[in-house]
């Protein structure tokens, strides 16, 4: 089962940054979006994120050119005929993840990979909506893609072991560290992650500290890189509300609840980095 040419959808963050890292194992790749504003983007991001690595000495000017050679884009799905390897890094949206995903089945040769890029939307629900679910598997890159080395691998129950096994060479190609989980709410990464900065933003709202302390705590204490109120920013609150909101449908269990001050800080618009505001200020 041989991936020589890999589609992504979406230009976002995500989706240019899977686009950068297969182009620099050498894959073709072709990347899509809904217009052609988000494709140019995207492609900037690229062109910029391979030229710090090449500042860095991370990188030749040859290899950056080389990779960036390998990317086309497109704002039709139809390119996607041809890939081996489809990944779709499209919003976290369920019934827009299963209708793109029913669309993909429709256009993509009958023995081509349709990985998803969530962070917590069921696979086999995702499966569902195609007539080949053993070809269907999640690949949960991290942000910010070209630096984090893990792919989460979400293993679907119909998902072909030979799937899987393409998935994960390829993934080392990129080189990432694939491993593996089965489809359960949240996986494995978000379902400790999130009750994690949930119970943070409880500590907060019980007025047990400040955010500036709780994260120096984590960070100091805990040896993390960012604190969780932090990196709640940085992952955008309204994500972290939809991702307890799945691990509390999905799981049933009340420990899950999102924490009131996380609900009305997203229904306030106070959804962190992204718009300027959340537990600090940007």
């Amino acid at each position: 089962m041989e991936i020589t040419k890999i589609a992504v959808l979406g230009a976002g963050q995500m989706g240019a940054g899977i686009a950068q890292v297969s182009a620099c194992a050498g894959y073709e790749v072709v990347m899509i979006d809904v217009s052609q504003e988000f494709v140019d983007r995207g492609m900037g991001t690229i062109s910029s994120s391979l030229g710090k690595l090449v500042s860095k000495g991370r990188m030749t000017e040859e290899e950056s050119s080389r990779a960036m050679s390998l990317i086309s884009s497109s704002t039709d799905r139809a390119s996607a005929s041809d890939a081996d390897l489809v990944v779709e890094a499209i919003p976290e949206i369920p019934d827009l993840k299963f209708s793109t995903f029913s669309e993909l089945d429709s256009i993509c040769k009958q023995n081509a990979i349709l990985a998803s890029n969530t962070s917590s939307i069921s696979i086999n629900e995702i499966a569902s909506h195609t007539s080949r679910p053993d070809r269907v598997i999640g690949m949960h890159f991290m942000n910010p893609v070209p630096i984090m080395k893990l792919i989460e691998i979400i293993n679907g129950s119909e998902t072909d072991p030979e799937v899987t096994a393409a998935v994960l060479e390829a993934s080392e190609r990129m080189g990432k560290t694939p491993l593996e989980c089965n489809d359960s709410p949240g996986f494995v990464s978000n379902r400790i992650l999130c009750p994690m900065i949930n119970e943070a933003i409880l500590t907060l709202q019980e007025g047990v500290a400040k955010p500036e302390a709780i994260d120096g705590i984590m960070k100091l204490g805990m040896n993390h890189p960012i604190g969780p109120l932090a990196l709640a920013d940085l992952i955008g609150l309204d994500t972290v509300l939809h991702i307890m909101g799945v691990l509390h449908d999905g799981l049933g269990d009340q420990k899950y609840a999102p924490a009131p001050l996380l609900v009305e800080m997203v229904e306030s618009g106070r959804l962190g980095r992204k718009s300027g505001s959340g537990f600090y200020e940007y």
